[in-house]
């Protein structure tokens, strides 16, 4: 008989959060119409709007090796060469939240673009339960992975993004995403990663976790993660940290005392204002530090 497959540390931080109460979360249909994807659990009813004045934002059809792939992007309207940032989303789809991010990135002054990577599997907001949702994106091949990001640069240098100020953002899944990318591209200057996971359960179509790849860093990220984070411990957390620092790569590491994993997803229970308000502070230095914002 096989094995069961051992959850990734991203769901075992998703789905082990301490119980809350229903108050202040919207009703499963709201959160559905305000676009939030039903797997990732109730919504919370003050998640965080930005609008779109100033900016221009929409949906994008990004060429990639075997057709179009969906995205969404948001950058400053009437800005001439703003620098790209890569959103790279939560194993939930494209939903509300990833595109929110991508509309705050843009109020900085970035041309940000969220791809719809598993738009070859359909569209994962549709899917409400975890454990259909699981096996689609634990099937999304590396290198697959790393050749979309790559062709959604290249789509928002056609759209006059200027691609020497490359960074990327991720979420979760998204975290581990933005480990990956670092060590594959030469052209991103700076990436941060929340609550990415390090380390990966034996998976054929992922051939090296993040910290199989700390000598292969080519760009200086910076780690926001959780204390209190189920799938994450803070000992995996410094052991990446030491592998990085053994082989002279750039990297920075914040852990938010008592945060869970996810404490930035602002339509979640796991969010937490205080860790979440910092780490975003903590993007932005980091991005400006390294080039990507001005």
């Amino acid at each position: 008989m096989s094995a069961e497959p051992q959850p990734t540390s991203d769901v075992i931080g998703l789905t082990k959060v301490a119980p809350f109460s229903r108050r202040g979360f919207m009703t499963a249909s709201a959160a559905v119409t305000a676009g939030y994807t039903l797997a990732a659990g109730p919504v919370r009813a003050d998640v965080i709007k930005t609008d779109t004045s100033g900016l221009t934002a929409g949906d994008a059809m990004i060429k990639v090796s075997d057709g179009e792939m969906p995205g969404y992007f948001a950058r400053p309207a009437g800005v001439s060469n703003p620098p790209v940032v890569l959103v790279a989303m939560e194993i939930f789809g494209l939903h509300e939240y990833i595109k929110d991010v991508t509309r705050r990135l843009a109020k900085l002054g970035a041309f940000a673009v969220a791809p719809d990577y598993y738009f070859r599997k359909g569209d994962l907001t549709k899917i409400a339960d975890m454990p259909q949702l699981l096996p689609i994106v634990n099937s999304k091949p590396d290198a697959e992975l790393l050749s979309d990001l790559d062709s959604t640069v290249a789509w928002a240098k056609s759209q006059g993004g200027d691609t020497s100020r490359l960074g990327i953002i991720g979420f979760c899944r998204g975290g581990r995403t933005v480990w990956e990318y670092a060590a594959h591209s030469s052209s991103l200057k700076a990436g941060a990663a929340f609550y990415g996971p390090l380390v990966d359960p034996p998976n054929p179509v992922w051939p090296k976790s993040p910290t199989q790849l700390a000598g292969d860093m080519k760009a200086p990220v910076i780690g926001l993660y959780g204390e209190a984070d189920t799938g994450i411990p803070v000992a995996t957390v410094e052991a990446f940290k030491t592998a990085l620092a053994a082989n002279k790569k750039t990297a920075e590491f914040k852990i938010y005392p008592a945060a869970p994993h996810g404490f930035h997803a602002d339509y979640r229970p796991s969010y937490r204002k205080d860790a979440a308000e910092d780490a975003w502070a903590q993007m932005q230095a980091w991005f400006r530090k390294y080039g990507v914002l001005s």
